[in-house]
């Protein structure tokens, strides 16, 4: 292999550090151990989006208690009191055939006050008060399961997130190492250049290769602290801090499934999912919408009372007017009106049902693909390992004849960095078979669980 192969295999190489770690995470002057279970925990407290779901919880709790308030008595009172200008009375009270009845002067009324107060208890009103609880209870649950996925969606960012950081230190030890070594071999090469017993291009060579292992490690430095920033915001930390990770929980025995099979996941999927049961409380809330909507149809039953008091000097004064009855009211109007918004809740049950439908596909799909990628990434991690252990003997060998004059400084430089991106690929691999195995369980509706 030649020279412009090498250097291009290290030019995708430091490519690879960038793309393969993303544009996630920070930097550093106070450090802190940082456990997995410890990092979902800080994540979850100060998670700006959780706060949110939980403000729409309390909305949700407040309109079940509007909704159980419409079925209390509305009471009401009003008074007035009034300035008048001089009246023509003229009060029948007493006479007879249109007579004067008495020929007295009628009285002089220059004001009024009068008071009311009213209260009305419904009894029926077509089911609208009850079919309008039970939609309220319905949205609720719906917010409160929205609240729990969005949890769900935290704990699996963080844990992404937490592997991107690993990935990060990971590659900058790695590449650290190997840039350790590649300067040691400059500077064998340089000795062995000045005794005339090794051409000079093959020590340029050398050169370029360590130049090309430095801003391989510029890259994942830079990737390490944009990942540690993006770990410390999440966490609610100090910009500044160092997390020192726990690196047993990339063991590569980690996230066994214990013999579950794709159906018993897509199984629990269904049982355990908080998408699919938000949206089953939306359907339930849309059916008693429409219930709701129908009442309109129907009259509206109350108990009626109500006080009365008046006053108008020189006139007459009213004191205990009491009253009390049943109250009918029936808008015929709803005949033609209430049909269309009965079409349109329909409407709303129609496309909450249809989203059912549709989720139940994408539930099949995600734990398709994710138990697929589970087992794509452990059996990428045994092909790793396999890897590094032929790129190591690959290694020692071409050194051993680069050593006796039977291999070329290509040959020796080509397999330094096969070496190396079997170490870096083995080590991604750790920490992607984290992250597919708890995506699993959040296809399942399970993480949470699992991460208590």
């Amino acid at each position: 292999m030649n020279s412009k192969s090498i250097y291009a295999r290290l030019y995708a190489l430091a490519s690879g550090i960038v793309l393969a770690l993303g544009f996630q995470t920070v930097s550093a002057q106070s450090t802190k151990p940082l456990s997995l279970n410890e990092a979902i925990s800080l994540s979850i407290q100060n998670s700006k989006q959780l706060k949110a779901s939980y403000a729409k919880i309390e909305e949700a709790k407040a309109n079940i208690k509007t909704a159980n308030e419409r079925q209390l008595p509305d009471v009401s009172i009003s008074g007035s009191y009034l300035r008048l200008t001089q009246p023509n009375i003229d009060l029948k009270l007493g006479k007879k055939d249109g007579g004067s009845g008495g020929g007295g002067e009628s009285p002089k009324v220059n004001s009024a006050a009068y008071g009311i107060a009213s209260v009305s208890v419904p009894i029926f009103s077509g089911m609208m008060i009850q079919s309008g609880k039970e939609a309220a209870r319905y949205l609720a649950t719906a917010a409160k399961l929205d609240a729990d996925k969005d949890k769900e969606d935290i704990i699996q960012n963080t844990i992404a997130a937490y592997s991107n950081l690993y990935k990060a230190e990971e590659a900058v030890k790695l590449v650290k190492e190997n840039l350790k070594q590649s300067g040691q071999r400059v500077h064998d090469f340089s000795n062995l250049e000045k005794n005339g017993l090794l051409a000079r291009n093959d020590l340029l060579k050398a050169e370029l290769q360590q130049s090309n292992y430095e801003l391989a490690l510029m890259d994942a430095e830079n990737n390490l602290k944009v990942s540690t920033l993006n770990m410390n915001i999440m966490l609610g930390l100090p910009d500044n801090t160092v997390l020192q990770l726990d690196t047993t929980a990339f063991k590569a025995s980690s996230g066994n499934i214990d013999g579950r099979g794709e159906a018993e996941f897509e199984q629990l999927a269904y049982q355990h999912r908080k998408d699919a049961a938000a949206l089953s409380a939306r359907a339930g809330a849309a059916t008693a919408q429409v219930k709701s909507v129908k009442g309109e149809y129907y009259p509206a039953l109350a108990f009626t009372g109500g006080y009365v008091a008046a006053y108008i000097p020189n006139v007459v004064t009213i004191t205990n007017a009491v009253n009390a009855g049943v109250g009918l009211k029936y808008s015929v109007s709803s005949l033609w009106k209430t049909g269309s918004k009965v079409a349109s809740a329909k409407a709303q049950l129609a496309e909450v049902q249809a989203n059912e439908a549709r989720l139940t596909d994408a539930i099949h799909l995600d734990v398709y693909q994710s138990y697929e990628n589970y087992l794509l990434s452990h059996k990428k991690m045994d092909t790793y390992i396999k890897a590094i252990e032929q790129s190591e003997e690959n290694y020692r060998i071409t050194k051993n004849k680069h050593d006796n004059n039977l291999a070329t400084t290509t040959d020796l430089l080509d397999a330094d960095v096969a070496n190396l991106q079997s170490h870096l690929n083995y080590t991604y691999a750790k920490a992607d078979a984290l992250v597919a195995y708890n995506k699993l369980l959040q296809a399942a509706g399970i993480l949470e669980n699992n991460n208590k």
